[in-house]
């Protein structure tokens, strides 16, 4: 798929997600990489082969707990 050089990162890479947009719609939430994989915008991702990647939102960076 990917026609970019270096190539992105292929569907089935750890990094996958470093794949270069093709197409962008922020008002339907997703993306299509141009390794043809859909991104969600609550960080789920949907594969070219069909399997679906849970959502996987990093926890809120800064935030110290104490005990009292």
């Amino acid at each position: 798929m990917c026609q970019h050089q270096p190539a992105c990162p292929t569907a089935d890479s750890a990094d996958r997600e470093a794949a270069r947009l093709t197409a962008h719609h922020p008002e339907q939430g997703w993306s299509l990489l141009c390794n043809g994989v859909l991104l969600f915008e609550d960080t789920g991702e949907l594969l070219p082969d069909g399997q679906i990647i849970a959502p996987h939102r990093p926890l809120a960076a800064g935030r110290v707990t104490t005990a009292a």
